[in-house]
């Protein structure tokens, strides 16, 4: 192509609007990267292209071209790395993103070219060596040296799927032993240098040199240097593994002052980049150092956090107060309290962290995702107190109750700003909230008595508070949604606490002020209840749940419980004497949000959560207590709509709402499963209102009916019937359910599949149904000897994956965003129903065919012909449809391989391509049930190759066995591929 059309290619490319247009550019660029003349293209751009996008475009195809899995003879690498460092040395002025770009193929070249020799030399090895000619140029020629630096650091961290994983570590391994350190010296000593002149902050140039080093130096410390390949997000995998050779630069005193010197020198978008250093000085292993040079470590660590807290300007800057508060945890990670409480001035040094951190929680809206470090620091110090034998004073009874107090008083400060300024509120992040809060519990648990008195006081003063406001003739709104924030915030509080409770630790004056901090809350919730139905606050309902889950833990069902002091206040101020009055007041408190707040949607979801908990997660004995409460017994005799509203199927209410039926229905089955036993009027008593809507539904299905009433119905019931299905775990009581929906109302949800096949939100509450249905949990479905039921349950499990896999499989072609929702979803549902079957050893298959009967072949068609309609692609793009697809492979492969064999050659390159792709997959189930399919295939094809040489009589040899072997005998490239 002539320059004038790769520079409108270019165009297209980089600031092109035009979706066709730039599709077009990227076929032309992938064809151009495979052309024999793209070099000398690439050349072309760079040496007479007119923009900085025509330089990218040829550093883009170079890229591609040097990363190509088969590659480039070394001669041919060799010269362009040398024309590329010519190129940039010639012209240090390019356009950043272009040197950035030239400059990742550099270390792409020398990453991939590591182990490889042109005339007996090492050739790539000599970076170090190009890029000291780099320093002795202009200072543009010493910023590009740093980078290309950096950038191969970078780049030999990064992992590549497409290449042996074994050999890029080889590689790292190789380049962190020979030349890391030396790059770390260098860097260092730069910036030594940089720092002995006088610093011009509004030079550019030397503001770019002072980040390139910096971040050259960061690279080096954040290199993976034993191949963890740690996840970057968790910061909890805090220890750097420095390498043993470098601990001469890590003893030198000046090497940590030469960072904290930098932070003070520079400004902040630098300096930040200097405490992130610092982050990784202070995560170096522990057996980096002898215990004396520890000491001495972390003490010069110490005195760096003292001056820093001594002059916190720089801090008001986001970036460096998020680094500092990382930095700040780490020092706990790495060393222990005992280590900590021996640095010289650790009393001084602990009173400004602690100042530091009361002033940063008091500014709640400032950097919130930093305050997780802190909390780490505190939750980490008070957790180790009981561990440390140093007569040093640790000092922490002092500060950790006014790090508590600190934290409860500013989120209480926070609600009338949020609400009254339309802010953010901080409660609606629960996932941040509740995990401040687990830290938190800890720290108070320190001094607990001064954290109780303070929460106790506060708690009584906004409960007052509300009250008067509730009684005010004016009734402010504004005022009554403060004093509910606010109360929402305390019972978290409280819950926290009360959950924080350690066996270890706890003493009988501890239980006894949870017992006051519990009285409150309980106290609260009949005040909350009376304004029902007029008003509810959604934020004290949430924190209100959240507490009793955490009594629940702590102070029910356990053997604690009947020695326990935090009865004894409960007893006096409400009469709670013991766990049963404690179920009553849960069980009374769940009926009245089902019955109140059905149209608030995570208020049912969370009450319906905590009703499953209850009737999940207890010794025998405590649900034996809960079937005999009042309230109980009411939600088992009706659970209908009219007493429930969040029940009510009408269109008042979104279908993904009616999710939350299925947890109700499993609670509720687990409490009638307590005294069921083999009593079937008392289960057809339960089912009653289901059988009313199903004898409704087949009616409907009898005449010309409403279909969206219909349809609404039957979604309901679906969801209700997997969770009774999902909870009925024995024999006995699995078999009444298979009697009432046999036959009548499984006909009734085999037409639904073939009238609205078109319609997820109706077909994927039946499929899973039939799915949960399939599994053989607790043996359940293994009946008598004298009962057809297993394979009554297949025949019809059968009939609906085969009427749904015909049916979607007439949609045709569907769009991207179409595909998963309407067709996938559904085809991972059969085929995890299809898995059970096969793999719950309740159903006899050779029966199907000795009797003629068509339904396993069918279903095994309709396998085939669904997996047909899938691309390889979306076979593992899709999570949940490659962990169905996988396992069931992995059963026919165990039990059904004369299927297997049966099929078409086209279909089993398919399959055993899927086999092939899945091997490499990250997703543990995906790879395992493939290496397991392989093997029984493999297996299979040896034992009748084995076979057939052992023996005599032509009738032993199967022909199912011939069949497969002709196969890869016609295709063997399929197995030498896996």
């Amino acid at each position: 192509q002539s320059l004038a059309e790769l520079e409108v290619l270019c165009k297209h490319l980089y600031e092109g609007t035009d979706l066709a247009q730039r599709l077009q550019a990227e076929k032309v660029l992938l064809e151009l990267i495979d052309s024999p003349e793209c070099l000398s293209q690439c050349q072309l751009l760079l040496e007479q292209g007119t923009t900085s996008y025509a330089q990218l475009l040829a550093a883009t195809c170079l890229s591609k071209l040097v990363s190509r899995t088969s590659p480039l003879p070394v001669e041919q690498r060799v010269d362009i790395r040398n024309y590329i460092l010519n190129y940039v040395a010639s012209q240090p002025k390019l356009a950043p993103f272009v040197i950035q770009a030239l400059i990742q193929v550099i270390a792409k070249i020398t990453k991939l070219g590591w182990f490889d020799v042109l005339k007996d030399q090492l050739v790539f090895r000599d970076i170090v060596a190009d890029v000291k000619k780099f320093l002795q140029g202009t200072v543009d020629h010493y910023i590009i040296g740093i980078m290309i630096l950096s950038e191969l650091t970078q780049e030999m961290n990064l992992v590549d799927c497409s290449r042996s994983s074994a050999k890029l570590r080889k590689i790292a391994t190789s380049f962190r032993d020979t030349s890391l350190k030396d790059i770390l010296m260098l860097a260092c000593s730069l910036l030594k240098e940089l720092l002995a002149k006088p610093l011009t902050l509004q030079d550019q140039q030397q503001q770019n040199l002072a980040m390139q080093l910096l971040k050259l130096v960061l690279n080096c410390l954040n290199f993976d240097f034993v191949g963890n390949s740690a996840d970057e997000s968790a910061d909890d995998l805090c220890t750097v593994q420095i390498p043993t050779n470098w601990r001469t630069i890590f003893l030198e005193p000046e090497t940590l002052d030469l960072f904290f010197d930098l932070y003070r020198s520079l400004p902040p978008v630098l300096s930040q980049l200097a405490l992130s250093c610092l982050v990784q000085f202070a995560s170096a292993r522990r057996s980096l150092f002898s215990n004396p040079e520890r000491a001495k470590y972390l003490g010069s660590l110490m005195k760096g956090v003292k001056q820093i807290l001594e002059n916190p300007q720089g801090l008001s800057d986001p970036g460096n107060y998020h680094e500092f508060c990382r930095f700040l945890a780490r020092l706990k990670t790495n060393y222990q309290l005992g280590e900590l409480v021996m640095v010289k001035d650790y009393p001084e040094v602990i009173q400004l962290i602690a100042n530091f951190t009361i002033t940063s929680l008091q500014h709640w809206e400032f950097a919130p995702n930093s305050v997780h470090y802190l909390l780490t620091l505190w939750q980490r110090m008070v957790a180790s107190v009981p561990f440390v034998k140093s007569a040093e004073p640790h000092l922490l009874d002092t500060f950790a109750p006014e790090i508590t107090k600190a934290y409860i008083t500013s989120r209480l400060e926070c609600v009338p700003v949020v609400i009254r300024d339309g802010l953010e509120d901080p409660l609606d992040d629960t996932v941040t909230v509740f995990q401040q809060l687990e830290q938190l519990c800890t720290v108070s648990r320190c001094e607990y008595e001064k954290t109780c008195t303070l929460l106790v006081q506060l708690f009584d003063q906004n409960a007052q508070n509300y009250q008067k406001l509730l009684h005010s003739s004016s009734r402010n709104p504004l005022e009554i949604t403060v004093q509910e924030g606010r109360l929402a915030w305390l019972v978290y509080f409280v819950g926290t606490f009360v959950g924080g409770r350690l066996t270890y630790t706890s003493t009988d004056e501890h239980d006894a002020m949870d017992g006051e901090l519990a009285c409150r809350v309980f106290q609260l919730i009949p005040l909350m209840d009376a304004q029902l139905p007029q008003t509810s606050n959604e934020k004290v309902e949430l924190a209100i749940l959240w507490f009793l889950d955490q009594f629940r833990k702590t102070y029910v069902g356990d053997q604690l419980q009947h020695t326990s002091k935090v009865y004894a206040r409960m007893s006096e101020v409400l009469g709670i004497t013991d766990d049963n009055h404690v179920l009553e007041t849960f069980m009374t408190k769940i009926v009245t949000n089902l019955k109140y707040r059905g149209r608030c949607e995570p208020v049912i979801s969370r009450t319906l959560q905590f009703l499953n908990d209850l009737s999940v997660g207890y010794p025998f004995y405590v649900l034996k207590k809960l079937v005999k409460i009042e309230a109980v017994k009411f939600m088992l005799q009706n659970h209908t709509s009219k007493h429930f509203p969040f029940l009510d199927i009408s269109d008042n209410y979104n279908l993904s709402d009616l999710r939350c039926r299925t947890v109700f229905y499993t609670a509720l089955t687990r409490l009638l499963m307590v005294d069921l036993g083999e009593d079937e009027d008392e289960f057809e008593n339960f089912m009653l209102p289901l059988t009313i809507a199903f004898e409704s539904v087949s009616q409907m299905f009898n005449s010309s009916f409403e279909q969206a009433a219909a349809k609404r119905m039957l979604i309901g019931l679906a969801r209700d019937l997997r969770g009774i299905a999902f909870a009925l775990n024995t024999k006995t009581s699995y078999t009444m359910l298979f009697a009432w929906i046999y036959p009548a109302y499984i006909s009734v949800l085999q037409r639904a599949i073939e009238l609205w096949y078109r319609e997820p939100e109706c077909t994927t509450p039946i499929l899973k149904l039939m799915a949960e249905f399939m599994q053989n949990r607790s043996q359940r479905l293994n009946f008598d000897v004298s009962s057809p039921n297993g394979i009554l349950l297949f025949r019809e499990a059968s009939k609906m994956i085969c009427t749904y896999g015909n049916q979607i499989l007439s949609l045709g072609t569907l769009s991207k965003d179409q595909v998963y929702p309407l067709k996938l979803k559904g085809i991972s549902i059969c085929y995890s129903a299809l898995k059970s079957a096969l793999c719950g050893n309740y159903v006899s298959f050779g029966v199907f065919k000795l009797y003629g009967d068509n339904h396993f072949d069918n279903v095994l068609q309709a396998f085939v012909k669904m997996l047909l309609s899938v691309s390889h692609s979306d076979l593992l793009q899709y999570r949940k449809l490659s962990q169905s697809y996988y396992p069931l492979l992995e059963c026919l492969t165990q039990d059904h391989m004369s299927f297997i064999t049966s099929l078409e050659p086209h279909v089993l390159i398919y399959i055993l391509t899927s086999i092939s792709e899945g091997l490499t997959a990250v997703d543990t189930v995906v790879s395992s049930s493939c290496c397991t399919s392989l093997d029984y295939i493999v297996t299979y094809l040896f034992k009748h190759l084995a076979k057939v040489k052992k023996t005599l009589r032509c009738g032993d040899i199967s022909q199912d066995g011939q069949r497969l072997l002709h196969f890869m005998q016609q295709h063997p490239e399929v197995l030498q591929q896996v």
